[in-house]
């Protein structure tokens, strides 16, 4: 996805994510809110998931460009790096920070740092590192230099207590029309049955979790994220969150 002229002005948010539809598992109801409010958001999938007990790479991608409109992305690509076999190696940090100097995120999204495939935790590495480099000035990537302002992480799934989390009620129904175009994935069928949840399990599953991280904060549906920084606060008065 580019502008129309074929030119790519820089965006606000950019969601690095291991595989299509892990996204829109995670960040999706804050990428449409941001877009919503007139932010330019991206994607960047690192595999096409090709290593899936269902579908195949080209019905994924097709699958991701689907998903993509419903979510309002200025832009989505896939770097089709190895699925199942991620590796922080220079040449995939090499790689992604070429990408993050051409699109020019003010913010990136990474997946959290701890988890069960080992493909999320070495994306949330090489994205780390990505964005190091892209940095430096005297590294010639063929795009000029340039390092993103703040990294979150999308600890949906993670065990941890959120650094903050971003309100998706009105998103929610949008985020999941977002994941149900991953047909090959969550439409039914008997390939991985055994593996696979139904397409009411998954609204169910997903629905329990944003209403969890929404308690937290008073709201309906949330999707929670943590920073390593300390966040700065310029109004104490206008905090949103009741303590009592």
């Amino acid at each position: 996805m580019v502008d129309r002229g074929g030119s790519l002005r820089p965006l606000d948010i950019l969601a690095i994510a291991a595989h299509p539809d892990d996204v829109e598992q995670t960040c999706g109801g804050t990428l449409l809110r941001e877009a919503e409010r007139g932010c330019r958001t991206g994607v960047l999938d690192l595999t096409a998931g090709e290593m899936g007990t269902r579908g195949d790479p080209e019905t994924r991608l097709a699958e991701a460009r689907a998903a993509a409109r419903v979510l309002r992305l200025s832009w989505r690509e896939n770097l089709r790096f190895a699925d199942a076999r991620l590796e922080n190696t220079l040449a995939a940090r090499m790689t992604l920070a070429a990408k993050i100097r051409q699109v020019r995120p003010r913010v990136v999204i990474l997946p959290y740092w701890e988890g069960r495939h080992p493909d999320h935790y070495r994306a949330c590495e090489i994205g780390y590192d990505a964005c190091f480099l892209a940095g430096l000035k005297k590294l010639d990537l063929g795009e000029p230099p340039h390092r993103p302002s703040k990294i979150l992480y999308a600890c949906a799934y993670a065990n941890v207590k959120p650094s903050f989390v971003v309100d998706i009620s009105d998103q929610f129904e949008r985020r999941m029309e977002a994941l149900l175009c991953y047909r090959s994935q969550y439409g039914g069928g008997e390939e991985g049955a055994a593996l696979f949840p139904t397409e009411s399990e998954i609204r169910e599953r997903l629905s329990a979790v944003a209403r969890f991280y929404g308690n937290l904060a008073g709201v309906r549906y949330a999707e929670p994220f943590v920073v390593k920084e300390v966040m700065l606060v310029d109004d104490v008065v206008g905090l949103p969150v009741r303590s009592l």
